[in-house]
């Protein structure tokens, strides 16, 4: 049991740090700015608890919010003939979208058990 506990917190230190690497290389100008991530830790809360804290579901869940962004990112203007969709409602997209697929599809999601609490090893 601790042995899994210590790789978890290895695997995520692992996966934080090439998500930061990510963020500050590859969106932005090559550097550390202010706001950087625009608030993808909040979808990535969303889609946590959307998942109900189930590790597989979350990796599908992380899929939609993802294609959700990257059609944010694709589709800037799209030119419906009689009016043209702003490009500030494409990209807030993936925000209502996650709004919206928690105020409506989630149900009751309850936490784990020993989530938010501090870990002591037993003996």
């Amino acid at each position: 049991m601790v042995r899994q506990r210590y790789a978890a917190v290895l695997i995520t230190g692992v996966l934080c740090g090439m998500a930061g690497a990510y963020l500050s290389l590859g969106t932005s100008a090559a550097g550390f700015v202010k706001d950087m991530s625009a608030g993808k830790g909040f979808i990535a809360l969303a889609a946590l608890i959307f998942a109900k804290w189930n590790p597989k579901s979350a990796v599908f869940v992380c899929l939609l919010f993802g294609f959700l962004e990257a059609i944010g990112n694709k589709y800037q203007s799209i030119d419906l003939g009689a009016f043209v969709v702003p490009v500030q409602f494409m990209q807030a997209l993936p925000y209502i979208l996650t709004v919206v697929i928690l105020a409506g599809f989630i149900g009751k999601a309850i936490p784990p058990k020993a989530g938010g609490e501090p870990y002591v090893k037993e003996r």
